[in-house]
């Protein structure tokens, strides 16, 4: 639920309080291996795989697609893009066989382990570099806000203790147990008070948190963050040239009207959105791709990727 305290959920250029993130794209240089790690360590099914593209999710949702681009480079440590993908589980159970399917398989790739208040978070590396960020939130109602702020924290998380706790049978047989969804995307970029305008000001974000000027914390409807941006190793980044790593962003909006809005707001503000009369698509200042798109379509696009049918990436 919103915080009634919040100074920007009256505003009317809000994005809607139901507003979820969707699929996330990544151009990779060898498919084979990053869908191996997507399906057999963290869990994902392959939902289709056509020519140069696999769709990945939990049924017949997509949370990422994987585009061959073997012709791309890899970015460089300091350059803006992707900062990690995050997959919300729906039980710690859930979570407990994806992070245990990581370690097992990719032993080398762990990151770190946090409870971040509202969440339980561990974080890896895919074959590719490509930051991953697997987590379980606690109730909302155990959340704490203060002046539209919602409290977040970075304390111990014992890995080996949260799986002895939560591992189970189902879990050590395979990592692919409950439900999954992106929960939220984390991006590197050059500049904070930029973000700000841009996925705030512009895009309709509400702020829900902030350390200083380096990082920010966004999301609709009072969930804690469905996108956050940092300058920890990109401080100064400028716009992103073709690489591998993150090739697009899915935000879905509750319907085609939503969509529309938006699409006229952000070229009130002079932003270039692609409309090509199903999506929105717009470059936030790095070259980061976004694309909005309805319920109704996102749905669509699930129906023709489990009937086989090739779908717009």
């Amino acid at each position: 639920m919103t915080d009634p305290t919040h100074p920007e959920t009256a505003r009317a250029d809000r994005l809607a309080a139901d507003t979820a993130m969707g699929a996330v794209t990544l151009d990779v240089a060898d498919l084979d291996a990053m869908t191996a790690y997507y399906r057999d360590a963290v869990g994902l099914d392959v939902i289709h795989a056509i020519g140069d593209r696999v769709a990945l999710g939990r049924g017949a949702k997509t949370l990422l697609r994987l585009h061959h681009s073997p012709d791309l480079k890899h970015a460089g440590p300091r350059e803006a893009g992707l900062f990690h993908t995050a997959f919300l589980f729906d039980s710690k159970a859930a979570l407990a066989a994806a992070v245990y399917g990581v370690a097992q398989r990719h032993p080398d790739t762990f990151r770190g382990s946090s409870d971040h208040l509202v969440s339980n978070a561990f974080y890896f590396d895919d074959p590719e570099g490509n930051g991953v960020e697997l987590y379980w939130d606690r109730d909302r109602s155990e959340w704490s806000w203060a002046h539209g702020r919602v409290e977040m924290n970075t304390l111990f998380l014992d890995p080996n203790r949260f799986l002895q706790q939560n591992l189970t049978e189902e879990g050590l047989a395979g990592p692919g147990q409950g439900d999954a969804e992106i929960g939220h995307v984390h991006l590197s970029v050059g500049s904070i008070a930029p973000a700000r305008e841009f996925y705030v000001d512009r895009l309709g974000f509400d702020t829900t948190a902030e350390i200083g000027d380096t990082a920010l914390f966004v999301s609709a409807g009072g969930y804690h963050h469905h996108m956050a941006m940092n300058v920890w190793n990109s401080k100064g980044a400028g716009r992103r040239q073709p690489t591998l790593g993150l090739g697009q962003v899915d935000i879905v909006l509750p319907g085609a009207d939503a969509v529309g809005e938006l699409s006229e707001r952000m070229r009130h503000y002079g932003i270039d959105a692609r409309d090509d009369g199903r999506t929105v698509s717009f470059d936030d200042p790095w070259a980061n791709t976004i694309r909005v798109l309805a319920t109704s379509e996102a749905e669509t696009q699930a129906d023709a990727a489990t009937s086989g049918t090739p779908t717009r990436p």
